[in-house]
């Protein structure tokens, strides 16, 4: 009987995420495999119940709407900002993606929708695929511990 993938396996697989119109926006081809604990939050939960009960080897190719993947943008998570909120030596333009820290201390990517004038500075806190279908296609390279499995 073959190990399938069940909530907390360690799982090691290859993949490569599209968004409707094809672009790739994230693929392990050409690197390393991504390890990952089913459920450890790697993963949106659509993405990750499709690996539920697949076995070494399985290949599926799984297509979700907005809503199921990263959801639709929220225009609360659009902020404007002042200048001095940014390193003075930072270039800024419009759809740069910079790294902010809440005060919880959590990363999250910001993207510059604009700067209206020399002080201000929009940016969208929304997840940069929302709003947006996309394609995941996966396939399992091996199931349990990383020293099992090399």
């Amino acid at each position: 009987m073959s190990e399938t993938i069940q909530a907390g396996s360690s799982v090691l697989i290859n993949y490569t995420l599209a968004i409707e119109d094809g672009t790739v926006v994230e693929s392990t081809e050409g690197t390393d495999p991504l390890r990952f604990s089913l459920g450890d939050g790697t993963l949106i939960e659509g993405l990750e119940a499709v690996l539920l009960d697949m076995k070494v080897g399985d290949r599926q190719c799984l297509q979700l709407e907005a809503v199921e993947a990263f959801g639709f943008a929220d225009e609360t998570n659009v902020h404007m900002l002042t200048r001095d909120k940014f390193p003075e030596d930072m270039p800024l333009e419009k759809d740069l993606i910079v790294g902010f820290t809440t005060p919880s201390g959590e990363e999250v990517p910001g993207r510059i929708m604009e700067m209206p004038d020399d002080d201000l500075v929009v940016v969208d806190f929304n997840h940069p695929l929302a709003g947006h279908a996309v394609t995941f296609d996966v396939e399992v390279m091996a199931i349990g511990a990383e020293e099992e499995t090399h």
